[in-house]
């Protein structure tokens, strides 16, 4: 008999992560990006790969794009992707590419900057029309190196000005999406550090203002399952980017560092309902530096789905129960028996059972994709990151 009930698995036949374009593209160190056979040269080829993955999977039925990394003419994209049976999400903006955002975008000193900056997430919001899409997701590299370098309380009033100029352009339907990192490429201060600067940031802004929660952008130690949470709480937590990471923004596949953490998070999206929510978004944002691309976005989208198989698998009755009693042992242990029940046979079968390999890595490896793509995609310029 399956360990998951037909309640589970029919919360798992809805589970959808969007893909990043990005993720396609070649990635490296901060010293070489390193070159693939068969990487794609352009969007098209991009959404080919990413199309791959929910053939195999049924997890990943969008793709986020980046601007300006990903432009081209998007009613030919959105088609392209329709017909290999995805869709375009999430439109990332870029502030951090330029020679005039050395000091800063939209927290800029100089007016002119700011309005450069604020008129390309405008040029965003227009691509979202083209494409569909919803979610206009914002990250920003700003901040300072040195105490005294920059006025830490202008920058936060000019960001909320900047801001509010961005948001009042959204469509009815329409999200911003505002992410946060507590540190790098700014090491002194930077001025979204927090989910609470973006809590501040985007309450002030509206309904259609959202926090976007990134599992790699927190200090070590940071009690991740809380901040999930609170945010689910106070009915602000817009999207994830799911990573993973042993020291600071690694980008690395899910889970790879720390399962348990994983299933933390998840048991918390599960709590507060955020699970197949249509306004709690699941995204993945990795950059693979020596994995083969669509493999590892592959077990990055399964690693999540067996944490949710788990977190699933907690005995709600019985864990409030044992919290309302002081029963520290048992509570824990509810908590952990859940975690440690392998879910990977029943998942297994439950793949089978819907037409889908049992082994999507396995049956991807042997499809003989990767090689075709390297013998076809011959000549030309491959996509990397910042490309």
């Amino acid at each position: 008999m399956s360990v998951l009930s037909a309640e589970n698995l029919s919360s798992l036949e809805q589970q959808a992560i969007e893909l990043p374009s990005w993720a396609f593209g070649n990635s490296g160190t901060r010293f070489k990006v390193f070159g693939t056979p068969g990487t794609p040269r352009d969007p098209f080829e991009k959404i080919a790969d990413a199309a791959q993955v929910n053939a195999y999977t049924a997890l990943a039925p969008s793709v986020a794009l980046h601007i300006p990394w990903d432009m081209c003419d998007f009613a030919d994209l959105r088609k392209h992707a329709e017909d290999l049976g995805v869709r375009l999400g999430t439109i990332n903006s870029n502030t951090f590419q330029d020679d005039d955002y050395k000091f800063g975008a939209l927290t800029h000193e100089d007016a002119a900057v700011r309005r450069k900056a604020i008129d390309h997430h405008l040029a965003c919001i227009d691509v979202m029309h083209e494409t569909g899409s919803r979610d206009l997701k914002i990250w920003l590299a700003e901040g300072s190196n040195y105490p005294g370098q920059a006025d830490m309380r202008g920058r936060q009033d000019r960001l909320h000005d900047s801001l509010e100029q961005i948001y009042a352009r959204l469509g009815d339907e329409q999200r911003l999406v505002l992410e946060y990192k507590f540190f790098e490429p700014a090491f002194y201060h930077t001025d979204v550090p927090d989910w609470g600067t973006s809590y501040a940031q985007v309450s002030a802004l509206g309904d259609k203002a959202m926090v976007c929660l990134d599992t790699g952008h927190h200090a070590p130690g940071t009690n991740i399952e809380f901040i999930v949470m609170q945010l689910l709480r106070l009915g602000k937590l817009g999207s994830f980017d799911f990573n993973s990471r042993f020291y600071a923004d690694d980008d690395l596949i899910v889970g790879a560092a720390d399962p348990f953490q994983l299933f933390r998070i998840l048991f918390e999206v599960i709590r507060g309902g955020g699970l197949n929510n249509p306004d709690v978004a699941f995204m993945l944002d990795q950059c693979h530096n020596v994995e083969d691309k669509i493999p590892g976005q592959i077990r990055s989208v399964l690693n999540v789905q067996e944490m949710t198989a788990r977190a699933l698998l907690v005995d709600r009755d019985a864990l409030t129960a044992a919290q309302r009693s002081g029963d520290v042992l048992a509570a824990n242990a509810i908590f952990m028996d859940a975690f440690y029940t392998d879910v990977r046979p029943a998942l297994a079968e439950w793949r089978e059972s819907r037409g889908l390999a049992a082994d999507p890595m396995k049956a991807f490896a042997e499809s003989g994709y990767l090689a075709t793509i390297a013998a076809d995609r011959v000549g030309g310029v491959q996509a990397g990151w910042g490309a």
